[in-house]
Parts: C-alpha cells; structure tokens; sequence
C-alpha cells in the first residue's frame, strides 16, 4: 500500500460508508484533511442492484478525482430518452448524436471502485454512530462498535449515514421523519449473458413504470415502480407478484424477469425527506440522503451527493473559516438540492397516476413533445459546473 507524504492538520468524521460519504471522503482528502469513516454495517461491500448517472454526477466525479473509476465501472445506456407503452410503441426514441446517454453501473461496483481510493485505515466498519457534542473548537462524536462504546475528536463532522441518519437526529432533533410517498419499488438484475443486448429504456404503464439499463457483464439492471397506498405490504412471492403485473409488457420485459433469480429481487417502499431549513449546524453537514433523500424519478439521488461532496471539499480547502465554509456549503447547495427534490416528489403525482385520462394526456404530450422538450428538461439538472478543488494531497489506493 502507498501512503500520501501530506501531513494532515484538519480532521473529519464522516458518518456513513456509502456512495455519498465515500465521495465526502476522497474529496475532504483531496483538500487536505485527514478523515475517518464510520460504517455501522460490519461489511465494508455494498450490495444493491443498478442506477444510472447523468453529467452532472460525472463531472463531480472528475472533480473529486475519481471520474476514471466512475468511467471504468459503467456502460452506457439509452434509458433516458427512450420511452415506450406497455404494448411496445415508442413514445420517445435515443439519436445518437443528438441524445445524451447516461452511465449505468452496479451500485457494489462503483462503492468498490470509491472505497479503493482511500486507505483501509480510512474507513471503520461495525462503528455506528450514536449521538455528537459540539463546542467552538470541534464536536465529540459517540459511537457504538461490537466491542462497546467509542468517542472520537475532530474539527468537522459530515453526516452522510443515510435517510435514517442519526447525525441528523442529534443535530436537529425536531426535524421531521422520513415520508412515505405512496411508492413500492422493485429492483433486479439479470445473470450474466441471459439477456442481451439491451440497450436501455423506460416503459411508461398507467399507475406503474418500469425501466432497464445495461450494466458490465452483459447483465441487465432494471426495476419497477408503482402505486402503492400503505407501506410494509409485503407478498409471499416478489417476482410473481411483479409477473402479475407486468408480465405482457412488451420484450425484453418478460425475459428480464424470467433471467433474474427471485431471491436476488430488491424490494423498497419509497421515502424521502421534507425540506430542512438548513444543513449545516456549527461544525456538522449533512449531505445526500441525509440532507436531502428524495424519490428515485429523476434518477438524482446519488448524482445530487457527488454535487455536495465536491462542492463540500471546494468550500473547505485551503485555511477558510470552518463556519464560514460550512455556511457557504449551505447556501450553495441547499436550494439545488430542493428544487431537485421537490421535482421528484412532484413526478410520480403524474408519472404513476393510475387515472385513465391522465395517462392518455401524458403519453400523449410525450410523444408529441419529443427529444428537444426533454432535453430542455432536463437542461437545469444536467448542466451543472462543479467548483475546482484546491487539492493538497495525491489519493492513496489500497493495493
């Protein structure tokens, strides 16, 4: 294993292990601090299914460092502008050339490729974090291993341990729960080869929407979402359940189902999280989930944490203020991060309305708006420019 010859100065707690606190890592390293990651799960590995990613994601990837492992992980695929019926019309169809293809990846892969870019050390499992003090000078942040209780100093801490996030609990007890949005979602992925190739796509069914994406491998990644009134309905048999449903939808759908092994099938009631007024308290963020967990319809929820943990990292290079820094955090991405959410909140009113004339008039509008109308769409999403990070440090790789 190579070391980095930077001497640390500044340290950070960052509380979660996933995609968005792996980012927050490598780029506060990048920056100059020294940082210890708190996982409470006991493995390191990320399980999961797939997920795409737009330029937005790709661009903060290449800022904090890790674009080419990003890259090296994904495939793309046409998913994001081609939309069809559940009878096999198009209603939209991917021009190369003209349509911008996403990057599709296993979430396992990608958390793999992130938490080789930091040194083993970095990174704590079975350490899960309980409550934080906070003075001027730093926060103390409790936390429980299988061996007992720990507590550990640092200059910052960065909550970025999920929509359950208990660093958002100790640091804003009043902030309300996680809302269930009235959404069941389904995820597989297909073995090796049994399926291709699939290029990418989204069907569009009155009350349910499916999708699929190509991942490495020759596997095939896709889910399904729909209406669903109350939360922990659970079915004896997930796949059935889902064949039930969508089992004459057009090909490749039913292979797909037919190529994925029934206890691999993810199932998630749908939650995210009413805006907060802040997300920075003294010397605490939060970032991703934690901030700002949000439905999965404007596929932005990872790629909105790559944007907090770059422009975290830019904010906290160099010898600025802690609290300064942090505010400025704050105001940078809490209203972006909002609006996102907030648009993804607002999708599946229309998107999985099980209303007749609403689905007509949606498929329609589709179809007769086009590829120039979604990319306009998606314009304000996609067409973010990541700050430039002051970097102090060369990323140390586990080998």
């Amino acid at each position: 294993m190579t070391t980095s010859s930077t001497r640390y100065e500044r340290t950070a707690i960052v509380a979660g292990g996933g995609i968005g606190g792996l980012a927050a890592a490598i780029g506060l390293r990048r920056a100059g601090w020294s940082v210890t990651v708190l996982e409470r799960r006991p493995d390191l590995h990320e399980i999961g299914a797939g997920w795409s990613f737009a330029p937005n994601a790709v661009r903060a990837a290449d800022a904090l460092g890790v674009g080419d492992e990003l890259r090296a992980v994904s495939v793309p695929t046409q998913a994001g502008a081609t939309l069809r019926t559940p009878a096999g019309s198009y209603l939209m169809r991917f021009r190369p050339g003209r349509d911008t293809a996403l990057l599709a990846n296993h979430r396992a892969d990608l958390h793999d490729a992130l938490l080789a870019h930091l040194p083993a050390e970095c990174v704590r499992a079975a350490a899960e974090v309980t409550g934080i003090e906070q003075s001027d000078s730093g926060a103390v942040v409790a936390y429980r291993t299988p061996d007992g209780q720990g507590q550990v100093t640092a200059d910052i801490v960065v909550g970025a341990d999920g929509i359950h996030s208990a660093v958002r609990r100790s640091v804003f007890p009043n902030a309300s729960g996680p809302v269930f949005q009235r959404v069941l979602c389904w995820r597989g992925v297909s073995t090796p080869g049994s399926v291709w190739p699939v290029d990418g796509f989204q069907t569009w069914g009155r009350g349910a929407r499916f999708g699929a994406h190509p991942l490495p491998g020759q596997r095939v990644f896709w889910f399904l979402t729909v209406r669903q009134d109350r939360p922990d309905t659970r079915y004896d048999d997930d796949l059935a359940e889902i064949r039930h449903r969508i089992g004459d939808w057009h090909d490749p759908i039913p292979a797909l189902l037919d190529a994925t092994p029934p206890e691999s099938v993810l199932r998630h009631d749908i939650y995210d999280l009413d805006p907060l007024d802040t997300y920075t308290r003294h010397r605490v963020a939060l970032l991703g989930d934690a901030a700002h967990a949000m439905t999965p319809f404007l596929a932005q929820g990872a790629c909105q944490a790559f944007e907090d943990a770059t422009v975290l990292a830019a904010q906290l290079s160099g010898d600025t203020d802690i609290p300064t820094a942090l505010a400025h955090y704050d105001r940078l991405r809490r209203p972006r991060s909002q609006r996102v959410q907030r648009l993804a909140r607002q999708d599946p009113k229309i998107s999985l309305s099980t209303n007749p004339l609403t689905y007509g008039l949606m498929t329609r509008l589709t179809q007769m708006a086009g590829a120039a109308v979604a990319a306009r769409k998606s314009a304000p999403l996609w067409n973010w420019t990541p700050p430039a990070l002051d970097t102090h440090s060369t990323p140390v790789n586990r080998e």
